[in-house]
């Protein structure tokens, strides 16, 4: 069976806005009629990799954030967001890989229960190849990737009309302290952690970059592909 093509969108550190910006462009060409103009139907959809140039705290469609909370937080120097992902209120920033695919699930068959565990196992398998082999996923109603009550990568997602977005963010050499000021993805009693705090050296979001590339292609048996290697 011949592996689905996946859109490989490597945006470097940018700010979030432009991350949304992307966001949008993809999920209105796939939500374009095939073989219209806006969208050609040879792609599944597109792998977003990005790193946030500064602060943002983001709310999901649960809230998460009084008027209050977001005014407090803007006074620290961070950016606030309302977005239309699941969850609640999250932190993003330099250091932190950001994957939002924009898929057409139908086209990889997948559903989207079956969408979140593949973006866990993604993680999963990143920590693993890292050494750290006791990253885990919990049972719903939890979500994201774990190291004992440390949570090393969350993931939000949002789907209509059968097509992603959003995704997850996983934490590689995080400035944690700006976690502190929220209670990250209300769960009261837990904490987060990074790569860097693992594995007690600096790891930046290219060095990891390779093997979740590897890790995403053998989870979701897709090809990734890149803008020259369209035909």
């Amino acid at each position: 069976m011949r592996q689905q093509l996946v859109r490989l969108v490597s945006l470097g550190r940018v700010p979030y806005a432009e991350v949304l910006e992307q966001q949008e462009c993809w999920l209105r060409r796939l939500q374009a009629e095939p073989g219209t103009e806006a969208w050609s139907g040879i792609e599944a959809g597109a792998l977003l990799l990005s790193e946030p140039a500064g602060p943002v705290y983001t709310a999901g469609l649960r809230g998460g954030l009084t008027p209050e909370e977001a005014a407090r937080l803007r006074s620290l120097g961070a950016e606030v967001r309302a977005t239309g992902r699941g969850g609640l209120a999250t932190f993003h920033g330099p250091g932190q890989l950001l994957c939002h695919p924009v898929l057409d699930l139908r086209r990889l068959g997948l559903r989207l229960r079956t969408h979140v565990a593949a973006l866990e196992a993604c993680a999963v398998r990143l920590c693993e190849l890292q050494g750290l082999r006791t990253a885990h996923a919990r049972p719903p109603p939890y979500t994201g990737v774990w190291l004992g009550d440390f949570k090393i990568c969350a993931i939000g997602v949002r789907c209509g009309r059968h097509i992603t977005s959003h995704g997850l963010a996983l934490n590689c050499c995080t400035d944690l302290k700006w976690f502190e000021h929220i209670v990250p993805c209300g769960l009261v009693g837990t904490g987060v952690t990074s790569l860097s705090k693992e594995l007690q050296r600096y790891v930046t979001v290219n060095e990891v970059m390779p093997l979740f590339l590897e890790a995403f292609m053998e989870t979701y048996k897709c090809t990734l592909t890149s803008e020259d290697n369209i035909n």
